[in-house]
């Protein structure tokens, strides 16, 4: 199985007054996603200063494409894209 992992860390110096509204959009498209079971996971940095996102089955543009409609893609201070094969 192909995956993508996502590493999406936020500008934590610079959010938005309406940060929280963001946040409840952003849980909304995750949501979509995973229900459209494309998204596999979900994982809050420790720092929780962004997420790191887990893809299936997506060609990188594809997931490019995608994470440029997130809410939070707005609030980046950097992406970074790993395409991995997982093991069984």
């Amino acid at each position: 199985m192909n995956c993508i992992q996502v590493i999406l860390t936020l500008d934590m110096e610079n959010l938005p007054s309406n940060f929280p509204e963001i946040l409840k959009q952003e849980q909304e498209v995750v949501a979509q996603w995973k229900a459209e079971g494309f998204m596999e996971h979900l994982f809050l940095r420790q720092a929780r200063n962004g997420a790191i996102l887990i893809f299936k089955e997506l060609e990188l543009a594809k997931v490019e494409a995608l994470m440029e409609t997130l809410p939070f893609y707005q609030l980046k201070e950097s992406i970074e894209y790993l395409e991995l094969i997982k093991q069984f």
